[in-house]
């Protein structure tokens, strides 16, 4: 089978696409940089190569301390202005900016798969996430916005300053950002240094035409983290990304009383145990395997009961040998739809190395490579760079010292710990000090009730995985992969407005002086 680029999906389309679209925001070889309302070519432009094939596509052009101390200015400048702006017209101009959003969602989506390789119908629903969940705000915030008492919430004495991964530039940082105007905030952000940054300048024009205040910089994290951190001025901090960034801006933020939202990783893991229901569990593995598991919530470890290993192995095996993964926009016919992958490539050839070295550590210091599927699996055009590209493995009962026994991988490769009794299912699957979400497969309702109240995740699932959640769901997490406020919801617009206390309130979340302080 012959496969090749699907025509009109082509770098050098799309790239002509974002310029005709916004030429304000794309020139020739750069994205601007948004400051004071206003895009500018400050910072020096680099270099940056696609995943999905290796094709040279224009880095982010990466501001200085002095230049982003700048954008920290005129951002807070701009939400002393914002914050007076009466609520109506700030849902008028919002639904404006979603009414634009929605007219480019495709070329959004396609920049998406160039940038950070996922399958076009992820990207797509990466898009729509964003688009429909800040709906759901517009038509609620008036509610939201409303205290007990009858008092309006306000806005932030400052702006925004958002600092997110790259996974989810729309869904996570795009739909932020428009809760936060929404509730009279001006925001700033700064755009991930491993993708994302095209995808986020194209809608970033599309906010800042309908009138938004948003900020948009790109630079180097461990440059500009202070400042976009402890910056004279700002508001809130919204950061979404590793613990060992997370803890810099946590210490960073110690001092200043300021608000802030800090989303980290843990390691996410299935119990199973007492189980019988092996075909529902099948379509959760294979669901599981989305974007190469390059997300928050997703579910590495899988923690066994030895004496159903292996039903489980007839459940799994199975799953993982049909996972469908290549090149996101390769088709054999002109005419021919997308493909519909579980993955394309993870975010770059450093992950896909580094992944295979940590298997192979696993191994050598004794574990039992049970999967190891070949990158020549996958589904490629002819003759295509495919080293940012890594195949589904999983490796049985890696030793307590290997470097990813208590962290996540972020792509596909899979743990299998064996356990024989419920004190060791739930060392096994508290191992990460902390996580998101957790999962447990069971036939008895009353040991599900139990281990989940001992569990350190957030969110747990009984026979099913748990999501993040954006609308009327709480999200959050517990130990070391969540510190500040928690979101969803109402919860969301409380982390980024005060009540009637001001700077006394008391946001549900975990912080230094109380954990998981119960809502009102």
């Amino acid at each position: 089978m012959s496969l090749k680029v699907k025509p009109g999906t082509g770098w050098d389309e799309t790239w002509a696409r974002c310029r005709q679209v916004a030429p304000e925001a794309f020139e020739a070889d750069r994205a601007l940089n948004l400051v004071a309302g206003e895009w500018v070519p400050m910072g020096a432009p680099g270099t940056h190569s696609s995943p999905v094939d290796g094709t040279s596509i224009p880095g982010p052009a990466r501001v200085d301390r002095d230049e982003a101390m700048q954008a920290v200015s005129h951002a807070v400048a701009e939400h002393k202005t914002w914050c007076e702006v009466d609520l109506d017209e700030r849902k008028a101009k919002v639904s404006e900016a979603l009414d634009g959003l929605t007219t480019h969602r495709d070329l959004l989506a396609l920049l998406l798969v160039w940038e950070i390789g996922k399958p076009w119908r992820l990207a797509c629903a990466d898009v729509d996430r964003a688009i429909d969940g800040v709906r759901w705000y517009v038509e609620e915030i008036d509610r939201q916005l409303t205290a007990p008492d009858g008092s309006q919430r306000h806005a932030l004495p400052g702006p925004v300053s958002n600092i997110a991964s790259w996974n989810y530039p729309m869904s996570v940082q795009v739909h932020a950002e428009l809760v936060q105007t929404l509730a009279g905030n001006a925001v700033i952000a700064k755009t991930p240094s491993q993708g994302g940054f095209h995808c986020l300048t194209l809608a970033h024009a599309i906010l800042r035409r309908a009138g938004l205040p948003v900020t948009l910089v790109s630079g180097v994290g461990s440059e500009l983290g202070d400042i976009l951190i402890r910056g004279e001025g700002i508001g809130a901090l919204a950061f979404v990304g590793g613990r060992a960034n997370g803890r810099k801006a946590a210490v960073s933020l110690a001092d200043t009383g300021r608000r802030h939202i800090l989303e980290q990783e843990g390691l996410n893991a299935w119990g199973i145990w007492n189980f019988s229901d092996w075909e529902g569990l099948a379509g959760h593995l294979k669901k599981g395997f989305e974007y190469a598991k390059q997300r928050c919530t997703a579910y590495p470890r899988y923690v066994v009961q030895r004496e159903l290993f292996d039903q489980f192995l007839a459940t799994y095996l199975p799953v993982v040998g049909k996972i469908a993964f290549g090149h996101p926009l390769a088709v054999e016919a002109d005419h021919d739809p997308l493909p519909d992958l579980d993955f394309g490539p993870v975010i770059h050839a450093f992950k896909a190395a580094d992944l295979a070295v940590r298997l192979n550590e696993a191994i050598t210091k004794g574990g039992v490579p049970l999967v190891r599927r070949s990158v020549e699996e996958g589904r490629f055009t002819e003759g295509q760079h495919v080293s940012a590209y890594a195949a589904p493995t999983c490796v049985l009962n890696p030793p307590s010292n290997w470097s990813l026994h208590h962290a996540e991988p972020f792509g596909p490769l899979d743990s299998i710990v064996l356990v024989d009794t419920e004190a060791e299912l739930l060392a096994a699957m508290n191992a990460s000090n902390g996580c998101l979400v957790a999962s447990i497969a069971t036939d008895d309702a009353e040991f599900a009730a139990r281990v989940a109240e001992e569990l350190a995740a957030f969110k747990v699932g009984i026979n099913k995985p748990r999501s993040r959640g954006d609308r009327e769901e709480v999200f959050g997490g517990k130990g070391a992969s969540w510190k500040g406020a928690f979101v969803g919801g109402d919860l969301l617009v409380q982390a980024v407005t005060y009540g009637p206390e001001g700077e006394q309130e008391r946001l549900y979340g975990n912080f230094p002086s109380y954990s998981l302080y119960p809502a009102a």
